[in-house]
């Protein structure tokens, strides 16, 4: 069965969708079977693997509210399997508070398919909200990008407090896979101070590979692909390599 992650971080900005892409494409690149179910209704991790969200269709949004099979939405590319989103996944939440068992209608989906991948890799909302209740449940691990700038702990507590509530209540098998460290920039004294923080709070649970700010995974969404085929040999591919191996080292 895969290994289900969901990359959370109800803080915008901080380089969520970027991890969740790029460390997919570096999985796939390690020889694993990963699939990507990008459950942000901004669709940005659909994009970024070159997919058109505006023609999406079935998306996770008709997998969960219109009882789509989940096998059939479904998207291969070049660098890993997608189950796309649309915007229509916005209005979800509404939806979907009326529905028995609300909290693991992802899970159930994801349960479908789980057989034919090594890792799931669940994108989600900026937010603490239904959608990402779902995504906590459908989980075996939370891993959190934290970006190294100020404020970079603000909020990190209500998401931790909120994972507790998940692992006791709805998912026990749930855990935190781990902290990535992203926009990291060794020439300012805030991204050091910032990164000895982190690890004074998360105590062995912090990634050894940092991932830098770099120019080139900025653009790499625009082309509609992950910085290991835009730019292979950048520091950004770099850094998502050592990471994706680490995630590797961590199941075995």
């Amino acid at each position: 069965m895969a290994k289900r992650i969901a990359i959370v971080n109800q803080k915008g900005g901080v380089g969520k969708t970027t991890t969740c892409v790029n460390l997919a494409s570096a999985l796939r690149a390690q020889g694993k079977r990963v699939l990507v179910c990008d459950f942000d209704p901004q669709a940005n991790a659909t994009s970024g693997f070159g997919i058109d969200k505006t023609t999406a269709n079935p998306s996770i949004y008709e997998v969960l509210i219109a009882g789509a099979e989940c096998r059939k939405a479904i998207l291969h590319t070049p660098y890993c399997d997608v189950i796309p989103v649309n915007k229509a996944l916005a209005g979800a939440g509404i939806e979907m508070i009326g529905m028995p068992d609300r909290e693991h209608l992802l899970r159930r989906a994801l349960d479908s398919v789980a057989e034919d991948y090594d890792y799931i890799l669940i994108d989600c909302p900026p937010s603490l909200e239904l959608l990402t209740l779902n995504a906590l449940c459908a989980a075996d691990s939370v891993l959190v990008p934290v970006q190294c700038e100020y404020y970079a702990l603000e909020g990190l507590s209500d998401l931790l407090g909120t994972v507790r509530i998940v692992k006791r209540s709805l998912n026990p098998g749930l855990s935190l896979q781990g902290v990535v460290l992203t926009m990291f920039d060794s020439r300012t004294n805030l991204s050091m101070q910032v990164a000895e923080e982190v690890k004074r709070h998360f105590p062995g649970l912090v990634y050894a590979t940092v991932i830098p700010r770099n120019v080139r995974l900025s653009e790499a969404p625009s082309h509609g692909k992950p910085i290991d085929a835009y730019d292979p040999i950048s520091r950004g591919a770099e850094s998502y390599a050592a990471l994706a191996e680490e995630v590797i080292e961590q199941g075995t």
